[in-house]
């Protein structure tokens, strides 16, 4: 019983990250989407290299006040630009 509990949670949690990760492709479209997800406002957003790939960091401040920071793939290439 626990472990099905504990799996529904996990889909749960899978399925409200997903979107972001899956897709966002553009810097803008990853600020609104993680905007959204996480009832906050988009404070900084700048996209940056990791060896071969890209990735969008979004800054945003919650609703409590917390300033926190989300990472998303940039799905637009497989590649570097």
């Amino acid at each position: 019983m626990k472990q099905k509990i504990l799996q529904k949670w996990c889909l749960l949690l899978l399925l409200a990250w997903l979107p972001v990760t899956a897709l966002a492709i553009s810097l803008d479209e990853a600020a609104q989407q993680a905007a959204r997800q996480n009832n906050a406002k988009v404070l900084s957003a700048r996209t940056v290299d990791e060896g071969n790939r890209r990735v969008h960091e979004i800054k945003l401040l919650t609703r409590d006040g917390v300033v926190k920071t989300v990472r998303v793939p940039d799905n637009s290439s497989g590649k570097k630009r």
